[in-house]
């Protein structure tokens, strides 16, 4: 990857140096020699990014390659890499958002004999069938974004993701809908996908455990446009929120017509519409007052994160940070310093061997550093411990962060 400027060369070798501390993999253990300086080329391995990247939420696709190939470029610059004799690179696989055409991803990347970890996928959908591809060619896999409860309840070894999941964020945003903006009855729908279904049920169940009423509910589907008879129905209910789990294509749309057709209800939502295309789709005037929850804190409240946005506006000038850019930086991180620690161990030519592979998923589980988003580690299932909830409301066509609450 080509780096800009000497100031981004700058920004990154003082960020690899925070990296490589923080994270114990400087210095000891075994190396494989001096790579190119050493007159050997450098051993090429290469990171999968699964992800919606022509279809589906695009805007968070892109933004999860941009977090990981920020990742790359700065782990390439470390001398530590260097003198293994490593050099990363990442390989793009558009799922579209689709679990069929995320399972084809999959295979692709498995058939790859240089790619040893794969960051993502963004759709839980699609990792219920590309974790068991994965699994079966002993692959790494990191996400960013799946918060569908159940998939780290599938016994896959090779599986962990960096996000919290919908049991943890829906929960919570119910509380803040109920005890905080004090919100009474609530309409609820969902885009019927696993992703938005799981994270609407968990809202509302909660939501009705504080004492609230859920007056409707009604699934429709993610690539839906015209919601003006559901409108109706939501404005004849008289509630005081409307709760949508799902992507911010749709989401977005509805908020909108919402507005349009008169429903007075604030609109809530979850991480999925945390994304400025939201507010770009729905209008900043139509998304007013909307609220939205992410997982994590915002990028603007953790010392790391600001190192971060700064190499990222450099590397990525013009583009937006999107709601799991951070998050797939951390993730591919994962990776790159399980890679590191096997290299020292093993050898970077081991890396793509079936015993290397292994090797690299065992270490990934064990990860212990503070990250981009916050502290990085997972529990015996692959979950992250990292379970603070963020509540954003569109202000004057931003998102802006008002309250993060870490759930126990």
């Amino acid at each position: 990857m080509k780096v800009r400027s000497r100031r981004l060369l700058a920004t990154i070798a003082a960020l690899v140096a925070v990296s490589m501390i923080a994270t114990g993999c400087g210095g000891g253990g075994q190396t494989t020699g001096g790579g190119e300086e050493g007159g050997k080329a450098p051993v090429k391995i290469a990171i999968g990014v699964g992800a919606p990247l022509t279809d589906g939420a695009v805007a968070l696709g892109q933004g999860m390659v941009r977090g990981t190939k920020l990742a790359v470029a700065q782990a390439n610059e470390s001398q530590e890499l260097k003198d293994l004799g490593i050099e990363l690179e990442v390989v793009e696989g558009d799922d579209k958002g689709d679990p069929t055409t995320g399972g084809n991803v999959a295979t692709q990347f498995v058939s790859n004999p240089n790619l040893v970890g794969v960051m993502g996928h963004l759709n839980s959908g699609v990792t219920r069938v590309a974790v068991k591809i994965y699994n079966q060619g002993n692959l790494l896999q990191v996400s960013p974004a799946n918060t569908a409860v159940d998939l780290t309840q599938m016994g896959m070894a090779n599986y962990m993701r960096v996000c919290a999941n919908d049991a943890v964020q829906g929960p919570a945003a119910a509380d803040y809908a109920f005890k905080e903006a004090g919100f009474k009855k609530a309409f609820v729908v969902d885009d019927s996908t696993p992703y938005g279904e799981g994270l609407a049920s968990e809202w509302a169940k909660q939501f009705q455990a504080n004492g609230g009423t859920v007056a409707g509910t009604e699934k429709t589907q993610d690539k839906d446009t015209d919601f003006k008879a559901l409108v109706s129905t939501i404005k004849s209910k008289n509630v005081d929120v409307v709760y949508y789990g799902g992507i911010y294509n749709a989401g977005a749309l509805l908020a909108k017509q919402l507005k349009e057709g008169g429903v007075k209800a604030v609109f809530m939502t979850g991480d999925g519409c945390y994304d400025p295309e939201f507010i770009k789709i729905a209008g900043a005037e139509n998304a007013e007052g909307a609220l939205c929850t992410s997982i994590g804190y915002s990028v603007d409240e953790l010392p790391k994160a600001q190192d971060f946005k700064t190499a990222y506006e450099e590397m990525f000038p013009g583009e937006a940070i999107a709601a799991y850019d951070a998050y797939s930086y951390d993730a591919a991180q994962v990776i790159i310093n399980a890679i590191i620690k096997v290299a020292k161990e093993m050898g970077a030519d081991k890396l793509t061997t079936t015993e290397g592979k292994q090797a690299i998923i065992e270490a990934a589980r064990a990860s212990d550093f503070d990250g981009v988003t916050g502290k990085v580690a997972f529990d015996e299932n692959g979950d992250t411990t990292n379970k603070v909830v963020t509540v954003y409301s569109a202000k004057n066509g931003e998102w802006v962060a008002i309250k993060s609450v870490e759930s126990e």
